[in-house]
């Protein structure tokens, strides 16, 4: 099996079908489907329990109490039995093409790869806001696109997962680790997925654990980093 695709959701409700549609739908059909809620209270189940005949014999899916989305993450990838891992959350999409995108650019012989592509940022209503695309190069600045990120098995069993203590930013402490890895990383100029804007990246706990995260991992010094955290302190209490 080439690849594993994590979804973790949580009361999804109003997207999931679309998530599920879109991985459904793939052209390369070498996969495994897990999906890991936290314990859902409203039709989430329902609506993922009504694809269980269309996916056969290739849906997992878990359903507990979890500590947030990265440990719901971590569940799936420890789960995962494919070469790849793909991780697509309950409000976001594929494109049809993704996977097929995405192995054409896997190689075997690169153990410890990452591969990541370019991210459609829409609304609530589906409608394009923009096209996101950052190169690793440029990671200690701005992570790549996660949603759009696809990890080696191996790499996540050598290097590790999502440390849980974030909220928001775990995704971009696990990518600044792993830039300074011997992991290779592989860039591909097509739309692979579908990100709809919110969440947590840009609250008040978005952004003090990015600083957080950049401080941990030495891109800010100590009076930066305090500097930064107080500012946006202010600016919470402020409603700036």
């Amino acid at each position: 099996m080439l690849f594993s695709i994590i979804t973790p959701c949580y009361n999804s409700e109003k997207t999931i079908a679309r998530t599920l549609n879109s991985v459904l739908n793939q052209t390369f059909k070498d996969f495994e489907y897990i999906i890991i809620d936290g314990g859902s209270t409203d039709k989430t189940l329902d609506i993922i329990n009504g694809y269980r005949n269309k996916f056969k014999n290739n849906l997992t899916v878990i359903s507990e109490p979890d500590e947030g989305i990265y440990d719901a993450m971590n569940k799936g990838i420890r789960m995962a039995k494919g070469n790849i891992v793909g991780i697509v959350n309950s409000d976001d999409y594929y494109e049809p093409k993704c996977l097929k995108v995405i192995a054409d650019h896997y190689d075997a012989q690169k153990p410890l790869q990452i591969i990541y592509g370019m991210m459609r940022v829409v609304n609530e209503r589906q409608e394009e806001l923009a096209i996101r695309f950052n190169h690793h190069r440029n990671m200690e600045k701005e992570i790549i696109n996660h949603p759009a990120s696809f990890v080696t098995k191996k790499l996540y069993e050598k290097c590790g997962c999502y440390d849980i203590r974030y909220k928001s930013a775990a995704d971009f402490d696990f990518m600044l680790k792993m830039i300074k890895k011997d992991v290779y990383f592989t860039p591909v100029y097509e739309i692979v997925t579908n990100f709809t804007r919110g969440g947590m990246s840009g609250t008040y706990i978005g952004v003090q654990e990015d600083n957080e995260v950049r401080y941990n991992n030495g891109l800010v010094g100590r009076k930066k980093y305090l500097l930064t955290k107080w500012k946006n302190t202010l600016k919470y209490v402020l409603g700036v």
